[in-house]
Protein backbone atom coordinates (compact mmCIF):
# COMPACT_ATOMS: atom_id res chain seq x y z
CA UNK A 1 0.00 0.00 0.00
CA UNK A 2 1.37 3.23 -0.94
CA UNK A 3 2.47 5.49 1.72
CA UNK A 4 1.20 9.09 2.66
CA UNK A 5 3.86 10.53 1.23
CA UNK A 6 3.84 9.00 -1.92
CA UNK A 7 0.02 9.65 -2.38
CA UNK A 8 0.57 13.44 -2.17
CA UNK A 9 3.52 13.75 -4.32
CA UNK A 10 1.45 12.23 -7.03
CA UNK A 11 -1.60 14.74 -6.36
CA UNK A 12 0.60 17.56 -6.73
CA UNK A 13 2.23 16.47 -9.91
CA UNK A 14 -1.10 15.39 -11.37
CA UNK A 15 -2.41 19.16 -9.88
CA UNK A 16 0.54 20.43 -12.11
CA UNK A 17 -0.28 18.34 -14.94
CA UNK A 18 -4.30 19.95 -15.02
CA UNK A 19 -2.92 23.36 -14.27
CA UNK A 20 -0.37 22.85 -17.54
CA UNK A 21 -3.49 21.52 -19.87
CA UNK A 22 -6.21 24.04 -18.28
CA UNK A 23 -3.27 26.61 -19.82
CA UNK A 24 -2.90 24.79 -23.18
CA UNK A 25 -6.98 24.53 -22.73
CA UNK A 26 -7.16 28.43 -22.97
CA UNK A 27 -4.29 28.77 -25.48
CA UNK A 28 -5.66 26.51 -27.89
CA UNK A 29 -8.67 28.09 -27.44
CA UNK A 30 -8.13 31.36 -28.35
CA UNK A 31 -6.21 30.33 -31.58
CA UNK A 32 -9.21 27.72 -32.14
CA UNK A 33 -11.62 31.31 -32.51
CA UNK A 34 -8.95 33.02 -34.87
CA UNK A 35 -8.88 29.48 -37.15
CA UNK A 36 -12.52 28.89 -37.25
CA UNK A 37 -12.83 32.45 -38.14
CA UNK A 38 -10.34 31.88 -41.39
CA UNK A 39 -11.99 29.11 -42.49
CA UNK A 40 -15.42 30.49 -42.59
CA UNK A 41 -14.72 33.40 -44.58
CA UNK A 42 -12.50 31.95 -46.77
CA UNK A 43 -15.37 29.31 -47.82
CA UNK A 44 -17.38 32.22 -49.57
CA UNK A 45 -14.97 33.04 -51.48
CA UNK A 46 -14.11 29.71 -52.89
CA UNK A 47 -17.24 28.93 -53.41
CA UNK A 48 -17.70 32.42 -55.24
CA UNK A 49 -14.45 31.15 -57.32
CA UNK A 50 -15.77 27.73 -58.15
CA UNK A 51 -18.69 30.14 -59.21
CA UNK A 52 -17.03 32.05 -61.87
CA UNK A 53 -15.56 28.96 -62.95
CA UNK A 54 -18.36 27.24 -63.95
CA UNK A 55 -19.66 30.61 -65.77
CA UNK A 56 -16.18 30.87 -68.02
CA UNK A 57 -16.89 26.85 -68.37
CA UNK A 58 -20.30 27.53 -70.13
CA UNK A 59 -18.90 30.32 -72.28
CA UNK A 60 -15.60 28.50 -73.45
CA UNK A 61 -16.14 24.95 -72.72
CA UNK A 62 -13.35 23.40 -70.40
CA UNK A 63 -11.19 21.06 -72.42
CA UNK A 64 -7.65 20.37 -72.99
CA UNK A 65 -7.03 22.47 -75.89
CA UNK A 66 -8.07 25.56 -73.80
CA UNK A 67 -5.95 25.07 -70.63
CA UNK A 68 -3.13 22.33 -70.22
CA UNK A 69 -4.67 22.59 -66.63
CA UNK A 70 -7.60 20.69 -67.75
CA UNK A 71 -5.81 17.66 -69.73
CA UNK A 72 -6.41 14.02 -68.31
CA UNK A 73 -4.47 11.40 -69.75
CA UNK A 74 -4.00 7.96 -68.42
CA UNK A 75 -2.89 7.66 -64.73
CA UNK A 76 0.84 6.23 -64.09
CA UNK A 77 1.96 9.13 -61.39
CA UNK A 78 -0.07 10.40 -58.72
CA UNK A 79 0.85 13.13 -56.12
CA UNK A 80 -0.96 13.56 -52.77
CA UNK A 81 -0.32 16.87 -51.26
CA UNK A 82 -0.92 15.31 -47.47
CA UNK A 83 -1.91 18.03 -44.96
CA UNK A 84 -1.12 17.40 -41.35
CA UNK A 85 -0.25 19.18 -38.20
CA UNK A 86 3.51 20.05 -36.98
CA UNK A 87 2.97 19.06 -33.30
CA UNK A 88 0.64 16.29 -31.60
CA UNK A 89 -1.74 16.60 -28.62
CA UNK A 90 -4.74 17.10 -31.38
CA UNK A 91 -6.16 13.56 -29.85
CA UNK A 92 -7.08 11.14 -32.59
CA UNK A 93 -6.81 14.11 -35.92
CA UNK A 94 -3.67 12.67 -37.40
CA UNK A 95 -4.21 9.09 -36.49
CA UNK A 96 -7.38 9.44 -38.39
CA UNK A 97 -6.29 11.23 -41.16
CA UNK A 98 -3.23 9.21 -41.60
CA UNK A 99 -5.09 6.49 -41.72
CA UNK A 100 -7.56 7.24 -44.29
CA UNK A 101 -4.62 8.32 -46.51
CA UNK A 102 -3.07 4.91 -46.04
CA UNK A 103 -6.21 3.45 -46.85
CA UNK A 104 -6.30 5.28 -49.95
CA UNK A 105 -2.77 5.32 -50.87
CA UNK A 106 -3.11 1.22 -50.72
CA UNK A 107 -6.28 0.93 -53.11
CA UNK A 108 -5.26 3.50 -55.31
CA UNK A 109 -1.78 1.86 -55.86
CA UNK A 110 -3.59 -1.24 -56.36
CA UNK A 111 -5.40 -0.19 -59.66
CA UNK A 112 -4.50 0.39 -63.06
CA UNK A 113 -5.62 3.04 -65.77
CA UNK A 114 -5.38 0.32 -68.83
CA UNK A 115 -1.91 -1.80 -68.48
CA UNK A 116 -0.61 1.35 -66.51
CA UNK A 117 0.60 0.88 -62.71
CA UNK A 118 -0.35 3.43 -60.90
CA UNK A 119 2.59 5.05 -58.97
CA UNK A 120 2.26 7.47 -55.83
CA UNK A 121 4.27 10.15 -54.03
CA UNK A 122 3.38 12.27 -51.09
CA UNK A 123 3.87 16.28 -50.69
CA UNK A 124 3.80 16.75 -47.44
CA UNK A 125 2.76 19.57 -45.48
CA UNK A 126 3.05 19.17 -41.62
CA UNK A 127 5.68 16.77 -39.82
CA UNK A 128 3.17 14.30 -38.23
CA UNK A 129 1.94 13.48 -42.03
CA UNK A 130 5.68 12.79 -43.02
CA UNK A 131 6.48 10.72 -40.06
CA UNK A 132 3.41 8.43 -40.80
CA UNK A 133 4.11 8.19 -44.21
CA UNK A 134 7.83 7.87 -43.98
CA UNK A 135 7.57 5.32 -41.88
CA UNK A 136 4.75 3.20 -43.77
CA UNK A 137 7.35 3.65 -46.89
CA UNK A 138 5.34 6.26 -49.32
CA UNK A 139 7.84 8.00 -51.17
CA UNK A 140 8.15 11.71 -49.84
CA UNK A 141 8.74 13.76 -53.21
CA UNK A 142 8.70 17.20 -51.14
CA UNK A 143 7.90 18.42 -47.76
CA UNK A 144 6.70 21.90 -46.21
CA UNK A 145 6.38 22.41 -42.77
CA UNK A 146 5.72 25.44 -40.21
CA UNK A 147 2.84 27.47 -41.61
CA UNK A 148 2.27 28.51 -38.15
CA UNK A 149 -1.16 28.96 -36.36
CA UNK A 150 -1.70 31.68 -39.27
CA UNK A 151 -1.04 30.00 -42.38
CA UNK A 152 -1.17 32.85 -45.02
CA UNK A 153 -2.16 32.38 -49.29
CA UNK A 154 1.75 33.45 -49.70
CA UNK A 155 2.54 30.69 -47.38
CA UNK A 156 0.79 28.04 -49.61
CA UNK A 157 1.52 29.66 -53.20
CA UNK A 158 5.24 27.87 -53.20
CA UNK A 159 2.79 24.40 -52.87
CA UNK A 160 0.72 25.54 -55.71
CA UNK A 161 3.67 26.73 -58.07
CA UNK A 162 5.13 23.14 -57.28
CA UNK A 163 2.82 21.36 -58.25
CA UNK A 164 1.58 22.89 -60.99
CA UNK A 165 4.81 22.84 -62.89
CA UNK A 166 4.84 19.28 -62.21
CA UNK A 167 1.42 18.81 -63.44
CA UNK A 168 2.38 21.01 -66.75
CA UNK A 169 5.49 18.59 -66.44
CA UNK A 170 4.19 15.45 -67.29
CA UNK A 171 5.92 14.47 -63.88
CA UNK A 172 2.42 13.47 -62.13
CA UNK A 173 -0.64 13.04 -64.36
CA UNK A 174 -3.26 13.61 -61.24
CA UNK A 175 -3.03 16.01 -58.38
CA UNK A 176 -4.63 14.88 -55.38
CA UNK A 177 -5.22 16.82 -51.95
CA UNK A 178 -5.60 15.24 -48.19
CA UNK A 179 -6.64 17.39 -45.03
CA UNK A 180 -9.11 17.11 -42.19
CA UNK A 181 -12.46 19.25 -42.76
CA UNK A 182 -13.52 21.05 -40.20
CA UNK A 183 -17.29 19.69 -39.47
CA UNK A 184 -17.47 21.75 -35.72
CA UNK A 185 -15.50 21.84 -32.79
CA UNK A 186 -16.37 18.56 -31.51
CA UNK A 187 -16.13 16.76 -34.96
CA UNK A 188 -13.64 16.65 -37.80
CA UNK A 189 -13.55 14.80 -41.36
CA UNK A 190 -10.61 13.41 -43.12
CA UNK A 191 -11.43 14.99 -47.25
CA UNK A 192 -9.27 13.46 -49.80
CA UNK A 193 -10.68 15.38 -53.43
CA UNK A 194 -8.55 15.69 -56.60
CA UNK A 195 -6.81 19.41 -57.05
CA UNK A 196 -5.54 18.24 -60.88
CA UNK A 197 -6.74 18.15 -63.59
CA UNK A 198 -9.61 20.51 -62.69
CA UNK A 199 -12.74 18.62 -62.63
CA UNK A 200 -15.29 20.53 -65.11
CA UNK A 201 -17.92 22.40 -62.68
CA UNK A 202 -21.58 21.43 -63.22
CA UNK A 203 -23.50 24.18 -64.59
CA UNK A 204 -26.89 24.36 -63.43
CA UNK A 205 -29.90 25.65 -65.51
CA UNK A 206 -29.92 28.95 -63.48
CA UNK A 207 -26.04 29.96 -64.52
CA UNK A 208 -27.09 28.48 -68.86
CA UNK A 209 -30.14 31.31 -68.27
CA UNK A 210 -28.30 34.40 -66.73
CA UNK A 211 -24.66 33.62 -68.32
CA UNK A 212 -25.16 35.07 -71.48
CA UNK A 213 -25.49 38.64 -69.13
CA UNK A 214 -21.32 38.24 -69.18
CA UNK A 215 -19.14 39.24 -71.19
CA UNK A 216 -15.50 38.16 -70.78
CA UNK A 217 -12.78 40.55 -71.16
CA UNK A 218 -10.20 39.88 -73.35
CA UNK A 219 -11.75 36.85 -74.07
CA UNK A 220 -12.99 33.58 -72.13
CA UNK A 221 -9.66 32.05 -72.70
CA UNK A 222 -7.79 34.59 -71.39
CA UNK A 223 -9.80 34.80 -68.15
CA UNK A 224 -9.80 30.98 -67.89
CA UNK A 225 -5.61 30.93 -67.83
CA UNK A 226 -5.82 33.58 -65.00
CA UNK A 227 -8.23 32.03 -63.31
CA UNK A 228 -7.34 28.10 -63.02
CA UNK A 229 -3.99 28.95 -61.11
CA UNK A 230 -5.56 30.81 -58.93
CA UNK A 231 -8.25 28.02 -58.37
CA UNK A 232 -5.55 25.30 -57.55
CA UNK A 233 -3.83 27.82 -55.16
CA UNK A 234 -7.03 28.66 -53.25
CA UNK A 235 -7.90 25.05 -53.14
CA UNK A 236 -4.82 24.53 -51.09
CA UNK A 237 -5.16 27.58 -49.19
CA UNK A 238 -8.52 26.77 -48.25
CA UNK A 239 -7.33 22.85 -47.09
CA UNK A 240 -4.49 24.64 -45.04
CA UNK A 241 -7.20 26.78 -43.06
CA UNK A 242 -9.72 23.52 -42.76
CA UNK A 243 -6.91 21.76 -41.12
CA UNK A 244 -5.73 24.74 -38.70
CA UNK A 245 -9.21 25.33 -37.82
CA UNK A 246 -9.28 21.35 -37.29
CA UNK A 247 -6.15 21.09 -35.57
CA UNK A 248 -6.84 24.06 -32.88
CA UNK A 249 -10.80 22.74 -32.15
CA UNK A 250 -8.61 18.95 -31.55
CA UNK A 251 -6.47 20.20 -29.50
CA UNK A 252 -8.71 22.65 -27.39
CA UNK A 253 -10.83 19.50 -26.72
CA UNK A 254 -7.62 16.98 -25.97
CA UNK A 255 -6.86 19.53 -23.47
CA UNK A 256 -10.26 19.94 -21.98
CA UNK A 257 -10.37 16.16 -21.48
CA UNK A 258 -7.08 15.73 -20.19
CA UNK A 259 -7.92 18.71 -17.91
CA UNK A 260 -11.22 16.96 -16.74
CA UNK A 261 -9.31 13.38 -16.44
CA UNK A 262 -7.13 14.95 -13.82
CA UNK A 263 -9.11 16.09 -11.70
CA UNK A 264 -11.38 13.76 -11.63
CA UNK A 265 -7.91 11.47 -10.62
CA UNK A 266 -7.04 13.98 -7.90
CA UNK A 267 -10.61 13.33 -6.64
CA UNK A 268 -9.71 9.27 -6.73
CA UNK A 269 -5.92 10.24 -5.12
CA UNK A 270 -7.59 12.38 -2.27
CA UNK A 271 -9.72 9.78 -1.53
CA UNK A 272 -7.50 7.24 -1.02
CA UNK A 273 -4.93 9.87 0.77
CA UNK A 274 -7.95 10.21 3.34
CA UNK A 275 -8.88 6.45 3.41
CA UNK A 276 -5.19 5.74 4.08
CA UNK A 277 -4.76 8.40 6.61
CA UNK A 278 -8.02 7.37 8.34
CA UNK A 279 -6.78 3.69 8.63
CA UNK A 280 -3.22 5.13 9.56
CA UNK A 281 -4.87 7.17 12.92
CA UNK A 282 -6.73 4.41 13.44
CA UNK A 283 -4.41 1.57 13.84
CA UNK A 284 -1.82 4.09 15.38
CA UNK A 285 -4.65 4.66 18.14
CA UNK A 286 -5.42 0.88 18.36
CA UNK A 287 -1.78 0.50 18.84
CA UNK A 288 -1.52 2.72 21.73
CA UNK A 289 -4.77 1.22 23.61
CA UNK A 290 -2.87 -2.20 23.65
CA UNK A 291 0.09 -0.79 24.77
CA UNK A 292 -1.53 0.88 27.50
CA UNK A 293 -3.92 -2.14 27.71
CA UNK A 294 -0.72 -4.46 28.44
CA UNK A 295 0.98 -1.76 31.22
CA UNK A 296 -2.31 -1.71 33.43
Amino acid sequence: MPSLKDIRSRIGSVRNIAQITRAMEMVAASRMKRAQDSILAARPYADELEDALRRVAAAEGLTEEVNPLLARRPVRRVAMIVITTDRGLAGSLNANATRSILRWVTERASRTDGELRVEIEAITVGRKGRDALRRAGVPIAAHFAQLGDRPSFADVTPIARLVTQDFLAEKYDEIDIAYSTFVSTLAQRPQITRLLPVERPEMGEEHQRTNDEYLFEPSPEAVLSRLLPHYVAIGIYRAVLENNASEQSARMIAMRNSTENANELIDDLTLVYNKTRQATITREMIEIASGAEALG
